[in-house]
């Protein structure tokens, strides 16, 4: 009896042949996911937008190395994470914190969420907003952490920091979203 192949399985073997429809494909199906996977960890659109595109270009020149060990999209995702925390070192080195930040127009930017998902929901609205307004780094792991799945292993790994410095920070951001999520209450 011969395996069944998923639909995904047949265009990632037809992105290994070079077929830009597989590609364009596999590129619709993704490309909301990746995009907001990296909205929540470089907090800025353009960035988002070049990170999504630039992972997809790495996965299709590299998909031979697509073993299969896990699905297509956990391996894009991971591209996606790793591409978007190099970013957001990069660019934390370089930028200034400047007055105006904290009046950045919030209506526009939906942290990732659809709209129409976060009109419905406002704890969920109410926690994306707490979570933008949080230190960088606070918000960064608290997006691998809660949003995105990882565990502290997986971020000790995908950050560079110690297990011990990992649990310390998820700890502090966490208390820090609690006591700003009460203040907000209040």
């Amino acid at each position: 009896m011969t395996p069944t192949i998923t639909y995904t399985e047949e265009l990632i073997a037809r992105c290994r042949n070079g077929e830009q429809r597989a590609q364009l494909e596999i590129y619709n199906k993704y490309y909301k996911a990746m995009y907001n996977t990296a909205l929540r960890i470089v907090n800025d659109t353009a960035e988002a937008e070049d990170i999504m595109q630039e992972a997809f270009i790495n996965a299709f020149n590299k998909i031979e190395s697509f073993q299969g060990k896990s699905t297509f999209g956990a391996w894009l995702k991971k591209i996606v994470v790793n591409l978007s925390i190099n970013s957001y070192k990069k660019e934390s080195k370089y930028r200034k914190v400047s007055y105006n930040d904290e009046f950045r127009n919030e209506t526009e930017d939906t942290g990732g969420i659809d709209p129409q998902e976060e009109a419905t929901n406002s704890k969920v609205q109410k926690v994306i907003h707490v979570m933008k307004n949080l230190k960088e780094n606070y918000r960064v792991v608290l997006s691998l952490h809660l949003i995105e799945g990882y565990d502290y292993d997986e971020i000790c790994e995908i950050l560079k920091i110690s297990a011990a410095n990992c649990r310390t920070t998820i700890s502090r951001a966490k208390e820090q979203l609690r006591t700003k999520l009460l203040e907000n209450e209040n």
